[in-house]
């Protein structure tokens, strides 16, 4: 973790972007989120950094979630507090697992990453890409809150699992106090009463049509063009970007920047700010994007839709060009049967387990069970077993392949590490396979799974 907003990197052109959405500050991270985006994310960047393309990777700390809020206040101490806390836990787990980026993002710590993103909203405002609008929202009936994220839950209208404002864990879909079924305040328990707001709103039907050419370029898995898919059957949201509310970045006339809306401006911002650190509007940052041929993001799938739909529509409304897109997805990693969950801290914590273990295997078994196309399980005999397993192939204790098998299971492995086709888990078992009959390859690609390879930076 190298670089602030705004902090001088000489410009080429032909740039890799890779994004992993930053962690929320309201707890630790833990080996569930390990086996998602950011190790995955990480092995990809040093995959693409040692076919000698130039990477720019980027993430950051997703500290205007309400979530932080709700955590400081059931603690009773000062939302800062709370931040700076599980921050340095969260950096120190990220730096045990070797996991590195060029940009990362701390809107707390940096004045400059908040006037930008605000300035940057403005300035679409400004420009009509935003429409300012009367939105319906829904309050808190008791104390009278604007209900959005952790602030109300509910029931997901289209597949019926418990969800809050946001998005539903369930199916990826959008939901709001107002279309959640049966929807309760968290903050007093109480039903919610509609109330007015003048807001900047964007509309994604607007956008239908570009949104389409982007989702039939982008690659994205099954799973997640089916989501795309569902949203072109039917309708697309208005999607709120600024709130009156307690928390978030600070806009016009007593509102916040919605979190994710934030995101959506800083994920514009910033690795234009990274190619050209003098760049200050919106005609700047886009034309910095002319450096970025492509980008990647790895993403957990309950990010879906804002990293599939409103990120993207927030871009192309900007006038951001489309470019080659790829979304690298995980669903949940689960613990022994149940979700990890910070809130219910059902977990194992990334920088206690890292602190007594190698991250070089961690990374590889996170690799092995990575959660891609269903629910995983992490499972602590099954970790021990695969330490075994990984140390017998280190030490020349398991069968040699013959010479041409050995080379097909490392081609295919290092094939599996592109981010079109990204398989991590095929990578480590090719490279444990063949290890005894060409230990120099197999370790090179151990080498990009566990950290070690390469060691610089590209970005």
């Amino acid at each position: 973790m190298t670089e602030a907003l705004g902090a001088a990197v000489p410009a080429a052109p032909g740039a890799v972007l890779v994004v992993t959405p930053p962690p929320t500050p309201n707890g630790p991270l833990h080996v569930g989120h390990l086996s998602g985006p950011y190790v995955a994310g990480d092995i990809a960047v040093r995959a693409l950094r040692a076919d000698g393309r130039r990477v720019v990777a980027q993430s950051g700390l997703d500290a205007h979630q309400n979530y932080v809020l709700a955590r400081a206040e059931a603690l009773g101490e000062a939302v800062t507090d709370t931040a700076a806390r599980y921050q340095a836990l969260v950096c120190t787990a990220l730096d045990a697992a070797r996991i590195r980026y060029d940009i990362m993002a701390d809107p707390l710590a940096d004045e400059g990453y908040r006037s930008t993103v605000a300035g940057l909203l403005t300035e679409l405002v400004e420009a009509k890409a935003v429409e300012i609008a009367p939105v319906s929202l829904r309050a808190c009936s008791a104390c009278h809150r604007v209900l959005h994220h952790v602030r109300v839950t509910g029931t997901c209208p289209v597949c019926g699992a418990g969800a809050a404002g946001g998005t539903c864990e369930g199916c990826g879909g959008f939901c709001t106090a107002e279309t959640l079924v049966g929807a309760r305040s968290t903050c007093c328990s109480a039903a919610p009463e509609p109330v007015t707001h003048t807001i900047p709103v964007l509309r994604l039907a607007e956008h239908r049509e570009r949104l389409a050419e982007f989702w039939s370029r982008a690659v994205l898995p099954p799973r997640l063009r089916r989501l795309v898919g569902s949203y072109l059957d039917g309708a697309l949201p208005d999607v709120p970007l600024a709130y009156p509310t307690d928390w978030g970045i600070e806009w016009d006339d007593g509102l916040r920047i919605d979190v994710w809306a934030e995101m959506a401006l800083a994920n514009l911002v910033m690795p234009a700010r990274h190619l050209r650190p003098d760049a200050d509007s919106l005609a700047g940052y886009l034309d910095a994007w002319q450096g970025i041929d492509e980008q990647w993001i790895f993403l957990g799938v309950d990010n879906a839709f804002y990293y599939a739909v409103l990120i993207p529509a927030l871009h192309l409304a900007a006038g951001l060009p489309d470019r080659p897109t790829g979304l690298v997805v995980n669903e949940f990693y689960r613990l022994t049967g149940s979700k990890f969950s910070t809130s219910r801290q059902h977990a194992i914590w990334a920088d206690e387990f890292l602190s007594s273990e190698d991250p070089a295997v961690v990374r590889a078994f996170v690799s092995w069970d990575r959660p891609d196309s269903y629910e995983s399980d992490f499972r602590p005999e099954a970790y021990q077993a695969f330490k075994t397993r990984y140390a017998a192939a280190l030490d020349g204790n398991v069968p040699a392949l013959d010479a041409a098998l050995a080379d097909i299971e490392l081609t295919r492995g290092e094939q599996a590490l592109r981010p079109e086709h990204f398989d991590p888990a095929t990578a480590v078992r090719a490279a444990l396979t063949a290890y005894r009959s060409s230990p120099e390859r197999a370790a090179r690609l151990l080498g990009l799974i566990g950290g070690t390879l390469p060691a610089e930076s590209g970005g």
